[in-house]
């Protein structure tokens, strides 16, 4: 039976990816978009849907399908303050999985980040944690975190400063390091979608070693 996604964060990196391999896989008949500003994709499965993240009184009764996937992030630099940035990475994200519960939307799948940890006195770690946890305890019969380590591909925005940690993480971490070396876009999406497919257990933390396997090897995972 053939499926349908629901996405945050699809005009982003990993959710650039993961439209575009849902819209080639033919589990899924329908893929649905709660985006920010307009994502350029045309396509017959595609439903677009231009929202206020702060106003889900217009938008709550459209969140349905069959999973949730949540791509939805910033950073400091761009959000422009720790505030903003944890109303995005957080608040948002976690408001957006607690309607897709209550709609009846079975199984969520979430990008988190390596180093994950509420405890942590990194506030983007920390803050990535404090998510973790609180999905964690929400009602969906199955949940998915990733938590890769940087992400590789190509940007809309340029990230000079991004660029040269990739390229200096893929270096030592080829010897040293490996749970923080590089993973690319691409491989994360593909990794959401097997989840997806393939998550018999309530709750299942993938790390960055296990992120690279389940995005080849599904169904061994």
């Amino acid at each position: 039976m053939q499926k349908t996604a629901t996405i945050i964060g699809a005009t982003g990196l990993i959710g650039k990816q993961l439209v575009r391999l849902l819209l080639e896989n033919e589990n899924f008949s329908e893929v649905k978009i709660f985006v920010r500003r307009k994502s350029g994709i045309s396509h017959p499965k595609l439903k677009e849907y231009l929202i206020d993240f702060d106003k889900p009184e217009e938008w709550t009764k459209l969140v349905t399908g069959d999973v949730l996937f949540s791509t939805l992030g910033t950073t400091l630099r761009t959000a422009g303050s720790k505030e903003k940035q944890y109303n995005i990475d957080f608040t948002y994200q976690y408001s957006f999985a607690s309607i897709a519960v209550g709609n009846g939307i079975p199984a969520y799948v979430l990008v988190s980040s390596v180093g994950a940890n509420s405890k942590s006195s990194v506030f983007y770690s920390r803050m990535k944690g404090e998510l973790d946890e609180a999905v964690s305890k929400l009602n969906f019969r199955n949940i998915t975190i990733l938590r890769p380590s940087i992400l590789d591909g190509n940007r809309t925005e340029n990230r000079y400063t991004e660029k040269m940690s990739i390229k200096i993480m893929s270096f030592f971490t080829h010897f040293m390091l490996k749970k923080y070396r590089p993973i690319k876009d691409e491989i994360v999406a593909r990794a959401m979608i097997n989840a997806s497919l393939f998550q018999n257990e309530k709750l299942r933390i993938v790390e960055l070693d296990q992120i690279f396997k389940l995005a080849e090897f599904p169904e061994a995972q």
